[in-house]
């Protein structure tokens, strides 16, 4: 009966060890793609995602209805390789992470500084597929706001 335990607590440990390392390739992802923009760096920033990636913002018109937004990743990157190093500065905290297998789900709220000054908050959303070459985002969706911050 012993034994029993003690295998029940190496597959616990085991099982728990993995899941982790596993979040954690997850979330360096997210990180490069952060670190990318931080440092201007439009290349570290394009390598967090899958080739057929697809970005798109959640914002309202001024008359207030929801609209959603379709991003261009290459423009977009192309973008990060122009700021200055440091100007754009989108600090997250990863909330959730759910992993089955090759997808993964990652929701981080963030606040973002343009040049040091506040810009805007908002909630991230993104899902990853690990591919043989590793995990890359495939799909990223945000909100943008300037109320509600925190």
């Amino acid at each position: 009966m012993r034994s029993f335990f003690i295998l029940l607590t190496v597959i616990f440990i085991v099982s728990a060890s993995c899941a982790q390392s596993t979040e954690d390739s997850v979330k360096a992802v997210v990180n490069t793609l952060f670190a990318g923009m931080k440092n201007a760096d439009a290349a570290l920033f394009r390598t967090a995602f899958s080739d057929s990636a697809i970005m798109q913002t959640i914002s309202r018109t001024r008359d207030g209805n929801t609209v959603v937004r379709n991003e261009s990743l290459g423009e977009f990157a192309e973008f990060v390789g122009k700021l200055k190093k440091d100007s754009a500065d989108e600090r997250i905290s990863f909330e959730t992470i759910k992993i089955d297998g090759p997808l993964a789900i990652v929701w981080t709220p963030y606040n973002f500084y343009h040049n040091g000054q506040f810009s805007h908050c908002g909630v991230n959303s993104f899902h990853l597929v690990r591919f043989s070459s590793g995990w890359k985002i495939q799909y990223l969706i945000d909100t943008r706001r300037r109320q509600g911050c925190q």
